[in-house]
């Protein structure tokens, strides 16, 4: 398997690439600037890989469902949502390689990846939702999968979560890119009281058509939803009933989904 990883500015052009067979690293030795992306690609249309694509950041099994991902450097409002050593300074080093068959096949959190973004289109998990408070970064979905359960305060990094902006029919999908076996959902709501509101219920929808209610109550700790083992490809979070409390503000932290590989 060739794997290739590379920096390009605004206009496409290379500022950094390095390959490997079946596993690479990039140093790259300069500042990011606006219009900076990382790439990663593939010479298969699927793999399971253990990817690292900001130095400050950990490791995630991610599953690449085509050739080339693609990943905006964050600047400036849409970095806040990163720890503030996240993308910046002068030496950077990137890392991917094929995942080990045990780790692909252990039971996980198959909802885990802080390298979520808008423009992911082919690196799963990916989370997209119909609602985010204001458009802003502390806000978007991909907070709810980084692996960051820190729900005591509401803001920038360590307590960026999915915000709904006050909509009762907000949701999230978490698409997994293939058919997975899932049996758990972990759910972690921001907890800033008496800034924050809580849900009492919510409910999770599955490809395969079923739908699962469950009762949610006003905590810092995760609230752990089990349920028969049921073949998905992607799991929506809907239908949040908001408390009767004083807080409009209702948002996630953290959500886990559980299961295998199919």
């Amino acid at each position: 398997m060739r794997l290739t990883l590379k920096i390009e500015d605004h206009a496409g052009n290379i500022l950094a690439q390095s390959d490997g067979a079946d596993s690479v690293s990039l140093v790259y030795g300069s500042a990011y600037r606006g219009g900076d992306k990382i790439v990663l690609e593939s010479d298969r249309q699927e793999a399971f890989l253990t990817v690292r694509l900001e130095d400050t950041m950990p490791p995630a099994l991610v599953y690449m469902g085509g050739c080339r991902h693609e990943m905006l450097i964050p600047f400036e409002e849409k970095r806040v949502c990163y720890s503030p050593k996240s993308f910046t300074g002068n030496i950077h080093l990137l890392t991917a390689r094929l995942a080990p068959a045990q780790a692909v096949q252990a039971y996980k959190n198959l909802a885990y990846n802080p390298y979520d973004c808008h423009e992911n289109k082919i690196l799963f998990p990916c989370s997209r939702a119909n609602v985010e408070t204001r458009g802003e970064s502390v806000f978007a979905s991909r907070n709810a999968i980084d692996g960051i359960c820190e729900n005591r305060g509401h803001g920038p990094w360590p307590y960026q979560s999915w915000g709904i902006n006050r909509n009762p029919e907000a949701e999230m999908r978490i698409a997994f890119g293939r058919h997975v076996v899932v049996d758990k959902a972990v759910l972690t709501t921001r907890a800033d009281f008496p800034h924050d509101s809580y849900w009492v219920s919510g409910t999770l929808e599955f490809s395969d058509g079923s739908r699962l209610a469950f009762p949610l109550t006003k905590t810092e700790q995760p609230q752990t939803v089990t349920f028969s083992p049921r073949a998905a490809e992607w799991v929506i979070l809907k239908k949040l009933i908001k408390a009767d409390d004083e807080s409009p503000f209702p948002a996630l932290s953290q959500i886990e989904i559980w299961g295998v590989e199919r």
